[in-house]
């Protein structure tokens, strides 16, 4: 089975299911970070080489105040929580979009999980927080220029498998540089309901395509 070296996802649908289920949109994301726990365990030992997730992005703070501070929090306790598992897991997480806006004891406990799983050589993790894609490659390209305050690269490697839970078919702002020859897949299911079942059908789905990056078939050439 040919698998995505580079795997993306967007988790949406929280809120949705927890309207459905009577809840609070806060307590949506909390189920969501339980279902995100599974999919990064799943995907480590499936043999995925990088997972970039969609977790809060640069347009999420006009949602209402307090589920921007539900979702800060979880954040929080998440990072908190899962540093140690990850380091366990040999997988590797970091943190991309701008991290001036956070909380500072946000910001502190993912510089912790950074370093503490810096060195592990497994899967790396890539979680997006306060993350704009159109900001990212004005970034990039501002540091071309030596105008950019960060010399960090803003963009990351091509993805190969971009899946969108939720039922929604679009990229909402989410790595447009890197999914110039994704594949896209998108789910139906909500996040909170994702399982490693609809991860494996995924990796199927995307083994069975040809990707062709511009060319012409193989079959074509050879005939």
């Amino acid at each position: 089975l040919s698998l995505p070296s580079h795997l993306a996802i967007i988790m949406d649908g929280n809120g949705r299911w927890a309207e459905r289920a009577g809840m609070s949109r806060s307590k949506g994301h909390l189920a969501g970070a339980r279902a995100m726990r599974d999919v990064v365990e799943h995907c480590a030992k499936t043999g995925i080489g990088q997972l970039t997730v969609y977790a809060f992005s640069s347009d999420n703070w006009s949602r209402p105040a307090a589920e921007v501070a539900a979702l800060l929090e979880l954040f929080t306790s998440h990072f908190r929580s899962e540093a140690e598992k990850l380091e366990r897991a040999g997988i590797r997480v970091s943190v991309i979009g701008r991290r001036n806006r956070l909380p500072l004891v946000l910001r502190r406990v993912i510089a912790q999980a950074e370093s503490r799983t810096a060195r592990c050589t497994g899967m790396h993790l890539r979680v997006a927080i306060d993350y704009s894609s159109r900001a990212a490659i004005e970034l990039s390209v501002s540091s071309q220029t030596g105008d950019a305050a960060s010399n960090a690269s803003a963009l990351l490697p091509p993805v190969d498998l971009l899946v969108r839970t939720g039922g929604e078919r679009r990229l909402s702002d989410f790595l447009l540089w890197e999914c110039a020859y994704a594949e896209l897949l998108f789910l139906d299911v909500l996040w909170p309901d994702v399982t490693s079942s609809d991860l494996d059908n995924a990796f199927a789905d995307f083994a069975r395509r040809e990707r062709r990056f511009g060319n012409v078939p193989q079959r074509a050439i050879a005939s």
